[in-house]
């Protein structure tokens, strides 16, 4: 196996001027059978999620759900409430549009038809930082770069919480193409600028949302005949989107007010009118893990900053990872962790202390959970497979993949040929093109698969 995985890193030509970083044991003894810059920190990419996700085991447990809250003020009379409405946000990302109709179903069931207050947003439990630490601009417009409230909704159960989904169909040659949001909400608006060309166009179709704002440019040409063109684009603060959206299902309930809508702190005397609580955190790592979902991995982080230390941070939430890590067995002295995605440049580990975490998890009574998150090669259902569904068909390997400019890692488990059970962490670095990067890396699994 050494020889061949030298040669292998010696004559990959993409490889050149890039560094790889490889570490390889046994699951069963922790023994290191291999190793290439091992002890080298190197940018982790979602690999980061793999610690992200283990503290978040150990810290809130595999049953740990989010609440969100629908509080009043005041009193009901004759189907009236005088006072306000508060939904009050407790870090849930995957509340759907369809919660908010059940709240306002909820709502009118308790006999409030007239609100005579405001209806207020409130998501105090996290900072009001939204963008972690490093996010670079060209990120924060994508579902993957969203920002982070404890008041938040996803378009689907994906759980990609504060984006939206837009889809863009091709019309009439020389007419603009169809543009349609989900879910469907006036807080964001689309200028459309785009074209129906009749064969394949010089200037593609291009949509983005302009900073500090919830204005979608649609521009560009799409040929005609195309399939309908999916983009998740992320919102400007999510919390107002919530809002809308929670406006919407009070609307269609019939509930009418008479004050403002507006984000503020639910007042001492709010009375919880019900709880919606989310699905347990063991389910929530499948999107997370599977789906590289970057939104619930910094949720995770906040969330147990705010448990923890009572302030829902990055600074507060890292410190309590970083703590649990070592109790892991892990070094936090040896590595720089800046998020709980992966999605900055500043993150760095070796990948020795990579494979020393996923071989001393292996001990956790929550392992099991663990394992069922990670992608599972070759499988082509995507809350299976995930991020490795089209890749090392027939191998037995789960792991989590992770990509951003010029960086692939891929750290996980492999079932050998032998029946031998290894656990490795392959980090790629500085590479002039990241897709490069999973073919070396399917290259150099084989190789571990096949001569262990």
């Amino acid at each position: 196996m050494v020889k061949q995985m030298d040669s292998l890193l010696q004559n990959t030509p993409e490889l050149d001027g890039a560094i790889a970083g490889i570490s390889i044991r046994d699951a069963d003894t922790g023994n290191i059978l291999y190793e290439h810059m091992g002890d080298v920190r190197l940018h982790p990419a979602s690999n980061m999620k793999l610690l992200t996700s283990a503290a978040a085991l150990s810290v809130l447990g595999e049953r740990y759900t989010f609440q969100s809250e629908v509080l009043k003020t005041g009193d009901i009379q004759d189907h009236t409430l005088y006072g306000d409405l508060i939904l009050r946000g407790k870090g849930d990302p995957t509340l759907l549009p369809a919660d908010f109709d059940q709240f306002a179903k909820s709502i009118k069931s308790r006999g409030i038809h007239v609100m005579k207050g405001d209806i207020i947003g409130d998501d105090h439990w996290y900072d009001h930082i939204r963008l972690s630490p490093d996010m670079i601009w060209s990120d924060e417009h994508w579902y993957y770069g969203a920002q982070i409230s404890a008041l938040t909704v996803s378009p689907n159960e994906d759980y990609d919480a504060g984006s939206v989904i837009v889809e863009v169909m091709p019309g009439k040659v020389g007419e603009k193409p169809m543009v349609t949001i989900s879910p469907g909400t006036d807080y964001v608006q689309v200028k459309n600028t785009a074209v129906t060309r009749e064969s394949a166009v010089e200037k593609d179709l291009v949509i983005h949302r302009v900073h500090g704002g919830n204005t979608l440019i649609v521009e560009g040409a799409i040929p005609a005949g195309t399939p309908v063109i999916k983009e998740w684009i992320a919102v400007w603060e999510p919390t107002r989107y919530a809002l809308n959206l929670f406006e919407q299902s009070l609307q269609k309930q019939g509930v009418t007010w008479k004050g403002d809508i507006r984000t503020g702190q639910t007042p001492k005397d709010g009375e919880v009118l019900f709880t919606h609580e989310s699905i347990p955190l063991s389910e929530m790592l499948n999107p997370l893990m599977k789906l590289s979902n970057n939104t619930i991995a910094e949720i995770l982080v906040k969330e147990m900053g705010s448990i923890v230390h009572g302030e829902g941070s990055w600074e507060k939430g890292i410190d309590v990872i970083e703590k649990k890590l070592h109790g892991l067995g892990l070094n936090p002295d040896n590595l720089i962790m800046r998020d709980g995605s992966g999605i900055s440049h500043a993150d760095l580990i070796p990948p020795n202390e990579l494979t020393r975490l996923l071989y001393k998890l292996q001990r956790k009574k929550w392992f099991d959970t663990y394992l069922t998150a990670l992608p599972v090669a070759g499988v082509e259902n995507r809350m299976v497979g995930g991020t490795l569904r089209n890749r090392m068909s027939g191998l037995d390997v789960r792991a989590k993949t992770g990509t951003i400019f010029g960086v692939s890692t891929l750290s996980g488990y492999v079932r050998t040929d032998s029946g031998r059970k290894l656990i490795f962490s392959i980090m790629l670095n500085n590479l002039l093109d990241e897709e490069d990067g999973p073919e070396i890396e399917d290259k150099l699994i084989e190789i571990i698969a096949s001569q262990c």
